[in-house]
């Protein structure tokens, strides 16, 4: 019974890698997430496990090396930007702050807090990468 839940989480899992093929961080979440499913919940697990870390993947794919470049080069504003909230990868940032849009890359924007670049998913205000 066991090794019959194994094969169907393993074969679900085949089916759906191509399809979330362009989105690697989904592929890679999913993959670690039904492993560590695996060891701490067994094959039940492994299935759970491999939804949340889905999730969790794509939600903090890295912006591409463009992206990034850009937003490095951009001058920091005048009027520096300061919040109480830590700046963490994965949560929204507070509405008060203002998102530049990154040209040429419309699902990413940035803005400069506490003396740190962010860029940011501007539909979801949710951190993609803080750049140190």
């Amino acid at each position: 019974m066991n090794t019959k839940i194994i094969v169907l989480s393993a074969a679900v899992l085949a089916i759906l890698a191509p399809a979330a093929s362009a989105q690697q961080g989904t592929v890679n979440g999913a993959a670690g997430g039904a492993v560590t499913g695996a060891i701490v919940g067994g094959p039940v697990g492994a299935a759970v496990g491999g939804v949340v870390g889905a999730i969790a993947g794509t939600a903090i794919d890295p912006p591409p090396p463009r992206v990034v470049t850009y937003v490095e080069q951009a001058p920091i504003p005048a009027d520096p930007v300061v919040i109480q909230e830590k700046i963490v990868v994965g949560k929204p940032i507070p509405q008060t702050v203002v998102l530049t849009p990154v040209p040429d890359a419309p699902q990413y924007a940035y803005a400069v807090v506490n003396q740190e670049r962010v860029i940011v998913d501007p539909q979801t205000r949710t951190v993609v990468q803080v750049i140190r």
